[in-house]
């Protein structure tokens, strides 16, 4: 890979490992359908522009079916799900737990018959089940409630790329991402705007919505398909075994989360899990899981 691309390469690491940081400190002041509303409007508002200069949207408004779909749920379940579950759980647990997605993955394609499983990657899938067990049995400072809305994350952020590979792909990425953007925007208007807060929240809190629409959505989006292009999507979603770090890394530093020997031991067998469990494909998807 190129020194551009390993540039691209750590700044998404960085940029989608913060989010359950921001999300932590947001929802401590506002309500998650609130939350949402606040960072899909900021990002509508820094992407919509650019789709529209490069007429992007309007072959994707063409595809409103799969889009609805797809949007629903890549963006409005799990990232209203991340936000309830971050009420309860750490941002470092939370960043861990999403390290699944590969294996929920696996395990997708398990159930559909896509692919047959061998032995290494059915052995993955109890390995890194058995690292989910270990935090979620040892670490959990949290309701089985949030861990469950993790759970529903995942899974959601498992079917979004298989969605937008067979439906979306041969469409403009981010004339989907933008259209997506304002859909979820919609969505949340009336929910949002509902339970906003009567006062206005401090600073931290602003300043966490602000980085989560512009840097976390907006930019990470524009980055991320820039790295595909330098270095190919199969390297490009390797970045989802190195969020869940930088999630874990920046709780316990900023928040000061616990960080025990099981925690350790739980990501590396979550993290070995995964590779052993998806060993033999390569996710060739244009948008990956994204907090």
């Amino acid at each position: 890979m190129s020194r551009r691309g390993w540039l691209l390469f750590s700044a998404m690491s960085v940029i989608w490992g913060i989010p359950y940081l921001l999300i932590k400190i947001a929802v401590a002041e506002l309500a998650p359908a609130t939350l949402v509303l606040v960072r899909v409007a900021i990002g509508t508002v820094v992407l919509l522009p650019i789709t529209v200069r490069r007429r992007e949207l309007i072959p994707v408004l063409r595809h409103w079916r799969p889009l609805i779909t797809y949007t629903v749920v890549e963006l409005c379940i799990p990232w209203y799900f991340l936000a309830v579950a971050e009420q309860t759980l750490s941002s470092s647990l939370t960043g861990l737990l999403i390290a699944t997605v590969p294996l929920v993955s696996a395990v997708l394609v398990l159930i559909t018959g896509r692919e047959r499983l061998g032995a290494r990657r059915l052995v993955g899938l109890v390995v890194g089940f058995a690292g989910v067990a270990a935090l979620v049995g040892v670490d959990l400072h949290g309701s089985l409630l949030a861990v469950g809305a993790v759970a529903i994350v995942a899974v959601c952020y498992a079917l979004g790329p298989v969605i937008q590979a067979r439906y979306l792909s041969h469409l403009p990425d981010l004339g989907v991402v933008a259209a997506s953007l304002v859909v979820t925007m919609l969505v949340y208007l009336p929910f949002g705007v509902a339970q906003a807060p009567t006062r206005m929240p401090s600073a931290a809190a602003l300043a966490a919505m602000v980085t989560l629409g512009v840097v976390c959505t907006a930019v990470a989006f524009v980055l991320f398909f820039r790295l595909i292009a330098e270095a190919g999507p199969a390297r490009a979603t390797v970045i989802t075994y190195v969020n869940p770090a930088v999630a874990l890394v920046l709780g316990v530093v900023v928040l000061n989360e616990s960080f025990t020997l099981t925690t350790a031991v739980g990501f590396g067998l979550i993290l070995l899990g995964s590779v052993w469990g998806t060993s033999r494909e390569r996710r060739a998807e244009t948008v990956a899981a994204e907090p």
